[in-house]
């Protein structure tokens, strides 16, 4: 039923709960009623500058400075990225604007009720790494200031097989239980620190900005420093990596988006809200981290991409500064990783076995499977954090979300039935083989290239090696056409 107050809306079928079967239903996956979708494009703008505004936004783009670009090119590619991603963030963002479904839910109309379960997890092992990432972020936070209270930690023999200081590690797992914590209470105990926690993040990154301006004398020095890359083919080898990466940084958020959109008021809502959020806000901070790390070569004679890192260098002697901008660092880091990392992959686990995993076992999940991928190699090198995880997680994600996308707008068009979202013998069949085989048709030409990345497969300089520096635009448009030719065995459906 479509309430007349909510144009293109449709309401949660009020026996739903009644017909649903236990296999395929609980609260936590629900269709948000009409009354429950109250957020409006600032709220969502505000839930992007939050998620946005964190460590591996600045990383990420001082790291295109440290393989070579100069500040024009890395601000470029971040900007160019994040429009790109804009896209598929908004289309697929409709249907739980529409529906009031969430992404599990959602993948339900292209796999199959139980097929879902294949993207879903692919999509949550993801966010557990991110979980990891940002858990060994908030965590090197509290070392520092550890360091700046008690500076002999920092000589402490390093631990065997994971190669990093014992007590660096230990603030890494008090940081995770601090996490883990906060869900076992739920999500809505974060609320204050999401309030404070972007702006704490905004402030220390201005301040750094400002800093690097006086001890570099100028923005004149702190941004002369000239690309490496001296030719085209030099350029393009940094670019579309960096390109791919910059996309794929929000692939998982542009796959799950239902998941928070399906709390919007309107599409136009969402539309503005993430148009407002997302491009301004990485653009900026990644601003911020390219000429901050631009700064560091002068300064420092190095480039030092890590802010964390930066500012332990900085406070040496002056412990109070330390240990306010890591706060800052920490708070900001846990909601957004609450926000980013916990919320989806705790329903893409749910979706598992809705009648046994609740979103509070899901999110438990996530933090266990977050430490397993050892995010302290990831982030020991930016080559390995853009070219490994960055982009070969790109080219599985754009996989699945050229699929979905294809379903929703050109053969489901727009048009769902939610009762048989939750149970069998309806429209949706349990399984669709054929769009799990699109799924791994479509990410398998960057296979060669990510093998060879990770350095189990060696390639000369050539057709895969370049294919796997666009790999989520090759999965995605690989996965969509593959989908919508194998929809035509289904028009008897």
């Amino acid at each position: 039923m479509v309430n007349s107050q909510h144009t293109d809306m449709v309401e949660c079928p009020s026996d739903l709960a009644e017909i649903a079967e236990d296999r395929f239903y609980n609260e936590d996956i629900a269709p948000t009623t009409l009354e429950r979708r109250t957020w409006d494009k600032w709220h969502i703008a505000a839930l992007w500058v939050g998620m946005s505004v964190c460590v591996p936004t600045y990383m990420l783009a001082s790291s295109l400075v440290q393989s070579g670009m100069d500040w024009k090119q890395a601000i470029g590619t971040v900007f160019l990225a994040n429009l790109l991603v804009l896209v598929p963030m908004i289309l697929n963002a409709h249907a739980g604007t529409k529906f009031g479904i969430p992404f599990p839910v959602y993948c339900r109309t292209a796999f199959g009720l139980v097929g879902a379960n294949v993207p879903a997890l692919m999509r949550g092992l993801v966010a557990c790494g991110w979980f990891g990432i940002q858990t060994w972020i908030g965590g090197s936070a509290m070392y520092e200031m550890l360091a700046a209270m008690m500076p002999w930690v920092k000589d402490a023999q390093a631990l065997p097989l994971i190669g990093e200081n014992p007590w660096q590690f230990a603030c890494f797992l008090a940081f995770w239980v601090l996490n883990m914590a906060i869900v076992w209470r739920g999500i809505d105990s974060i609320q204050f620190l999401e309030k404070w926690g972007a702006p704490f993040l905004i402030f220390i990154g201005f301040a750094l900005l400002v800093w690097a301006y006086l001890k570099a004398d100028g923005f004149g020095p702190m941004l002369s420093e000239p690309s490496k890359l001296n030719s085209w083919g030099e350029f393009m080898a940094v670019f579309a990596p960096g390109l791919t990466a910059n996309v794929s940084f929000w692939a998982t958020l542009s796959l799950n988006i239902p998941d928070f959109t399906r709390f919007a008021r309107s599409q136009k809502d969402q539309v503005m809200g993430q148009a407002m959020g997302l491009p301004p806000t990485m653009t900026a901070f990644a601003f911020i981290g390219v000429a901050v790390t631009s700064a560091t070569v002068v300064i420092y004679g190095e480039p030092i991409w890590d802010p964390i890192q930066l500012l332990g260098r900085i406070g040496k002697g002056s412990p109070f500064i330390v240990f306010l901008s890591m706060s800052a660092f920490a708070i900001a880091t846990l909601t957004t990783n609450l926000a980013a990392n916990v919320v989806s992959p705790a329903n893409d686990f749910a979706h598992l076995a809705p009648k046994y995993i609740t979103f509070r076992i899901g999110g438990l999940i996530t933090g266990v499977l977050g430490i397993f991928i050892c995010p302290w190699y990831l982030l020991a090198r930016p080559d390995a954090y853009i070219f490994t995880w960055l982009g070969g997680y790109g080219s599985l994600l754009g996989s699945i979300g050229g699929i979905l996308l294809v379903e929703y707008w050109l053969i489901q068009k727009r048009n769902l039935e939610l009762r048989d979202l939750y149970r069998a013998g309806g429209k949706y069949p349990t399984w669709r083989p054929l769009a799990i085989l699109a799924f791994f048709l479509g990410a398998a030409p960057c296979v060669p290239g990510f093998l060879n990345s990770i350095g189990v497969l060696q390639l000369a300089d050539g057709f895969f090696k370049t294919l796997y520096g666009y790999s989520i635009f090759v999965s995605a448009g690989t996965a969509a056409v593959l989908h919508l030719i194998f929809s035509l065995s289904r028009r008897g459906e």
